[in-house]
């Protein structure tokens, strides 16, 4: 069999596992007497599954011709305007992305937004015959450990495959690009293996509550610990992708140190490591770890008035004050406490010279 001169068309020339058949699933399922749970799932498959596209991207500099050389995930129409949410880590890298439908049409997309802070980007069609509808969006803050979860995706290349499981937990952390974590990240025990990232994990009511983004497994396969990206970030990200291709981060110019360094000290509160010089961290005073002297320079112990005991308590409160607003930060230095105000600013850019 003669091999297609390009890798992006081996990796999608394959023909979908199933159609879609007539009548509907869901009328088959109530003929058939299954039980009302069997119903509900099949009916968020059957909405959601148009919705769920397959990504391969040929890295850059790769031979057009070396299948091995592709890397891929899966991903999701947003919205009527043809852009679609995976992970950075899918497409980052990549010179030449192509997107498989669920209806089998593989068309060429381009790259709108990264964001590897939030491990999120957004892709947009090039020409499709017809755009997918976008999933229904809904809400990350009221999820409660327990809860199903549905997750589509491609595992392995396996196009439209859908796992089910719980929420394990919540408020997880993660780390992604540039040495920050991601807080409040779903943990569920709904399959997630390689290929599935990028894909929509949904609620009993067929919503998008997360990003599948990872997997925690010695052997690289699904152990029933998968981590999700809640929807209410890639609600907040999406959009700024897609408006300035990028999205700001924002922070004031301090690095704190592992919270392991505080556990070892013996210290209650958020460890000062390091202050980014001529940032509003520097002008407003605060100080890091002096090595020379030997001294661990300040200490947060609440942030807006609350008690700061994990770096969360501290990274959450600059998400929701975003760049442009002020962060209350109260610190111990030498047995008192202080408290300063500063601004918040996009870390993300250089701050300005002096």
């Amino acid at each position: 069999m003669k091999i297609p001169r390009s890798a992006l068309a081996v990796a999608l020339s394959a023909p979908l596992l199933s159609g879609w058949p007539e009548p509907s699933v869901a009328q088959q399922a109530e003929r058939l007497g299954l039980l009302d749970i069997e119903r509900r799932t099949i009916a968020i498959f059957e909405r959601a599954a148009p919705s769920v596209v397959q990504i391969a991207g040929r890295r850059t500099g790769d031979n057009q011709t070396s299948e091995n050389r592709i890397q891929g995930g899966s991903g999701f129409i947003w919205d009527a305007q043809g852009h679609v949410v995976t992970n950075d880590h899918v497409v980052r890298g990549t010179s030449v992305i192509a997107i498989r439908l669920s209806t089998g049409e593989a068309v060429r997309a381009q790259v709108i937004g990264l964001a590897p802070t939030y491990d999120i980007a957004v892709l947009r069609l090039v020409n499709p015959k017809e755009i997918p509808p976008p999933l229904p969006v809904g809400t990350s803050s009221d999820l409660k450990v327990g809860q199903l979860t549905f997750a589509i995706g491609t595992p392995y290349g396996l196009e439209q495959s859908l796992t089910s499981g719980v929420i394990s937990a919540l408020k997880r952390r993660l780390p992604t690009a540039r040495g920050r974590e991601l807080t409040n990240v779903i943990q569920t025990d709904a399959a997630i293996n390689p290929g599935s990232s990028g894909g929509p994990l949904l609620d009993s009511s067929g919503r998008l509550i997360g990003v599948n983004t990872a997997i925690y497994s010695p052997s690289g396969a699904s152990a029933g610990v998968g981590f999700a990206i809640p929807v209410d970030v890639v609600s907040r990200v999406v959009p700024e992708l897609i408006r300035h291709g990028r999205v700001p981060t924002p922070g004031i110019g301090l690095i704190p140190a592992a919270e392991s360094v505080a556990t070892r000290l013996g210290v209650k509160g958020i460890v000062v490591w390091r202050i980014v010089p001529n940032s509003p961290a520097a002008r407003a005073g605060l100080k890091g770890v002096n090595a020379e002297a030997g001294t661990i320079g300040d200490v947060i112990v609440s942030v807006a008035g609350k008690p700061a005991l994990r770096i969360t308590d501290y990274t959450e409160e600059l998400e929701r004050v975003g760049v442009g607003g002020k962060i209350e930060i109260t610190y111990r230095r030498d047995d008192k406490e202080y408290s300063v105000e500063v601004p918040v600013v996009d870390t993300a850019r250089p701050p300005p010279q002096r």
